[in-house]
C-alpha cells in the first residue's frame, strides 16, 4: 500500500522566510513520490498553523505528516499533539529542521533553499517508514529525592512535602544551611539571612514527610524515571543528636584545633564541635579527619565529658538504598580558586579576604562579633578596597562568564562596611554594573550615594605588600588616570563555579555539565530545571550562578515539575526504543558495553533491551557490525535513505 504524506513548511516569521525560498520549497515537495499534500504557513505553530495540519490529515488520510519549522526541542510536542488530534499516530509526525539547521547559517538565498528541500525530502523519506508506535506505561514511585541542602535543596524539598510526597535531602555537610547560612545581610534589602534560613531549616527537620541525611553522599543510581535505586553513603556519625544537649561540654575538653569551615578559615574550632549556632541537626559533630584518633582511641576526654552519653567511638559507616521516582541536584557553588589569584596576593597577605570571608567579618555571629577588623592585626581598616569580577569575565585567565551577583553583593559589602566604618573610605573596582534585579539598580545607586562609596570604572593589575600597607595598583579608565591606593584591606568579589564534586554527581546521574561546569539543562529557555536525563531535575547554582531570589524561584519550579511528574498515575515511555533481531545477534556483547543507559543485557545469549530504560540514542545501532540492533522509527533503512535524499538520490 502507498503511503500518503503531508508536507508543512513555515516561515516562522522571517526567521526562515529571510534566508529559504518557502515558496519553492512547498513546490518542489509536492512533486516527489509518496506527498499527497504540500503546504507553506506563516506561523505553523500559531492555532491555525495546527489547525491546518489536523484538518489536512483528515480531508487527505495521511499516513504521517513532516513539518519543516524549528527544532524538534521546541515543537516535536506540539505537532505530534496536533497530529493525534487528526486522527494519526503522533510517531508518524516528523520535523525537518529548516531553522537552526538551515536559515541561521547561511546567507546565500539559493544554497538555503536548496538545503532546506534536502532536509525536508530526508525527513519525507524517513516518514514513510515511520511505524505507528505506542507509548510505554511506567509505574511510578512517589518519592523525592533531593541533593544537596543549601537554600535551593531546602525550598523544593518543603514544597514538595506541602504536596503530600515523600522527599529525602541528602547533605554532604553535617548540617544543612549551605552558603547564604554564611551571610551577614542579604541585598537589596540587607535583611538577615539566619533570620530568613533558620526557620525553613527547623521546618525540614521537624517536616513528617522530610528524611534528613547529613555527611551523606549518593554513590550510585540506577534505574529510571519514576524508578530511580539510589545508594547513599552516610559517614559513621559517632554524635547521636537524639541525646546531645548542646552543653559544649565535649568541646571544652578537646585539645585539637582545626580550621573552622563556617567562619572561612578565619578561626578555628575543636574536632568535636557544632558547625554553627543554628545548625540542623542541632548536635555536635566530630570530625574524623581532625580527631587524634578513633581507631585505636587516642584521646577519648570528649567521651568521657558527655554526661548525655551521646559520643559512641565504635559507631560505622552505612550505605543506604533509597527508592524513589525523582532526583532534583541542588548541590550549590564554590568561589573561584583562591590560589589562582596569584596578582591579587590572597594567600600570601592575611588582609586579602574573598567575599564570604568578609560576610563573617561583618555577621554578628561571626569572628569578630560583626566588627569589621583586619586579621592580621585585628585593628579597624580605614581603606579598604573591592575588586569585582576576580576570576570572572576574563576568558584567557580565569573563568569566561560573568558570575551575574557579583556587583550586587560587592555594593553590599561597601555598604556594610560603611555602616560598620563611617570614618572608613571603600573604593571598588569595576568593569561596568549589572544590577539586574527588583530594587537592585537603587541598592547600587545608594551606596554611591548615601554611602558615598568611590566606584572606579577599571581592572587592577596588582596587589603587593609595602610598609604595612597594601598597594592596590590599577586604572579608572574615565579619568584615564593610573590609581594607586594605600589600602588596609582587600576584598575580592570572586567567580560562582559549580561545587566541589558536582563533576562527580553528573556522572553518578548521567547528566550534563556545560563548558563551564555547570549542569546542563534540557533547554535553556523551555525546560531550564530539567536535565536531559527523564526523572532528574536541577536547581539553584548547581545550574547557573544566580541570586537567592532566583535560586528559591527556580528551587519551587523544579519541585512543580517534580510533582507533574509524580502526580500521574503511570508515566508514559517514549516508544522510539531499540529492538533486537534475535536471527542475527551472535551475542558479542558490543552493545551491551556501549549503552550509556544500560539498558542493554545478555539473555539465554542474545542481546535484550529494557524498553523502559533505552532513551533510543541508538549508539547500539551504530555498534552491531551485524545490523542486529536498531532503534523504531529510526531505522538503518530509514537513516540511508535520508542520507540518499540529501546526496540527491
Amino acid at each position: 500500500m502507498t503511503r500518503r504524506a503531508g508536507v508543512f513548511v513555515c516561515h516562522c516569521g522571517t526567521n526562515i522566510a529571510a534566508t529559504v525560498d518557502v515558496k519553492n520549497v512547498v513546490s518542489e515537495l509536492a512533486r516527489d513520490d509518496g506527498v499527497v499534500f504540500s503546504k507553506d504557513y506563516v506561523y505553523m505553530c500559531s492555532d491555525p498553523g495546527q489547525q491546518s495540519v489536523i484538518d489536512a490529515i483528515k480531508e487527505n488520510r495521511l499516513d504521517s505528516v513532516v513539518i519543516s519549522c524549528c527544532s524538534p526541542n521546541l515543537h516535536e510536542k506540539t505537532f505530534r499533539e496536533a497530529s493525534s488530534v487528526g486522527g494519526l499516530n503522533p510517531f508518524q509526525c516528523e520535523i525537518a529542521n529548516i531553522r537552526e539547521q538551515c536559515a541561521w547559517v547561511h546567507k546565500d538565498r539559493a544554497k538555503a533553499t536548496e538545503k532546506a528541500i534536502k532536509i525536508t525530502r530526508s525527513a519525507v523519506r524517513r516518514s514513510l517508514r515511520d511505524e505507528s508506535l505506542t507509548p510505554i506505561g511506567v509505574p511510578v514511585t512517589r518519592k523525592v529525592m533531593v541533593v544537596g541542602g543549601g537554600i535551593a535543596g531546602i525550598q523544593c524539598s518543603l514544597d514538595l512535602a506541602n504536596a503530600g510526597f515523600d522527599v529525602v535531602l541528602v547533605e554532604k555537610k553535617a548540617t544543612i544551611g549551605g552558603h547564604m547560612l554564611q551571610l551577614s545581610e542579604t541585598f537589596p534589602t540587607l535583611d538577615c539571612s539566619q533570620c530568613i534560613l533558620s526557620p525553613k531549616m527547623v521546618e525540614v527537620s521537624k517536616h513528617p514527610k522530610i528524611t534528613l541525611m547529613v555527611q551523606s553522599e549518593v554513590k550510585s543510581v540506577s534505574g529510571f524515571v519514576g524508578n530511580f535505586k539510589a545508594k547513599v553513603h552516610t559517614k559513621a556519625q559517632y554524635v547521636d543528636p537524639e541525646k546531645c544537649k548542646i552543653c559544649d561540654d565535649c568541646a571544652v575538653v578537646c585539645p585539637v584545633v582545626a580550621t573552622n569551615e563556617y567562619d572561612e578559615g578565619l578561626t578555628g574550632r575543636r574536632a568535636i564541635h557544632i558547625p554553627f549556632a543554628q545548625a540542623i541537626p542541632a548536635s555536635y559533630t566530630l570530625d574524623e579527619d581532625a580527631c587524634l584518633g578513633l581507631n585505636p582511641v587516642v584521646c577519648g576526654k570528649c567521651k568521657k565529658a558527655c554526661e548525655a552519653g551521646a559520643i559512641d567511638y565504635d559507631k560505622k559507616p552505612t550505605t543506604t538504598e533509597i527508592d524513589v521516582g525523582a532526583i532534583v541536584v541542588a548541590t550549590g557553588f564554590d568561589l573561584y580558586g583562591k590560589d589562582k589569584l596569584g596578582e591579587y596576593g590572597h594567600g600570601r597577605y592575611p588582609d586579602v579576604l574573598d567575599g564570604l570571608q568578609f560576610e563573617r567579618l561583618c555577621s554578628a555571629s561571626g569572628p569578630t562579633g560583626g566588627h569589621v577588623l583586619r586579621p592580621s592585626d585585628q585593628k579597624e581598616p580605614k581603606n579598604v578596597v573591592f575588586i569585582q569580577c576576580s576570576g570572572s569575565r576574563d576568558p584567557e585567565n580565569h573563568c569566561a562568564y560573568c558570575s551575574k551577583i557579583c556587583c550586587m553583593y560587592t555594593a553590599k559589602h561597601a555598604t556594610l562596611y560603611k555602616h560598620h566604618v563611617p570614618d572608613g573610605n571603600a573604593y571598588v573596582f569595576y568593569i561596568d554594573i549589572r544590577s539586574g534585579g527588583k530594587g537592585y539598580e537603587e541598592f547600587v545607586q545608594r551606596s554611591m550615594e548615601r554611602d558615598s562609596v568611590m566606584y572606579l570604572r577599571g581592572r587592577v593589575s596588582k596587589v603587593y605588600e609595602s610598609k604595612g600597607k597594601l598597594k592596590v595598583m590599577g586604572v579608572d579608565t574615565i579619568s584615564g588616570r593610573n590609581i594607586e591606593i594605600d589600602a588596609d584591606m582587600v576584598v575580592l568579589a570572586q567567580a560562582m563555579v559549580p561545587s566541589k564534586g558536582t563533576a562527580e554527581i553528573a556522572k553518578t546521574l548521567k547528566i550534563g555539565r556545560d563548558k563551564d561546569g555547570f549542569l546542563a539543562e534540557a533547554h535553556p529557555k523551555l525546560r531550564p530545571v530539567e536535565s536531559v536525563t527523564g526523572g532528574i531535575f536541577l536547581t539553584g547554582a548547581a545550574q547557573s550562578p544566580k541570586d537567592i531570589p532566583e535560586t528559591v524561584c527556580q528551587a519551587s519550579a523544579a519541585a512543580a515539575k517534580v510533582i507533574q511528574l509524580l502526580s500521574k498515575p503511570e508515566l508514559e515511555h517514549n516508544p522510539a526504543i531499540a529492538r533486537v533481531r534475535e536471527s542475527h545477534c551472535t551475542g558479542c556483547e558490543m552493545c551491551v558495553d556501549a549503552c550509556p543507559f544500560e539498558a542493554i543485557t545478555l539473555v539465554n545469549g542474545k542481546a535484550h533491551v529494557n524498553e523502559v530504560l533505552c532513551e533510543g540514542c541508538g549508539t547500539c545501532s551504530g555498534t552491531c557490525v551485524r545490523a542486529a540492533i536498531d532503534v523504531k522509527n529510526v531505522t538503518q533503512l530509514q537513516v540511508f535513505e535520508m542520507i540518499s535524499a540529501c546526496m540527491g538520490g
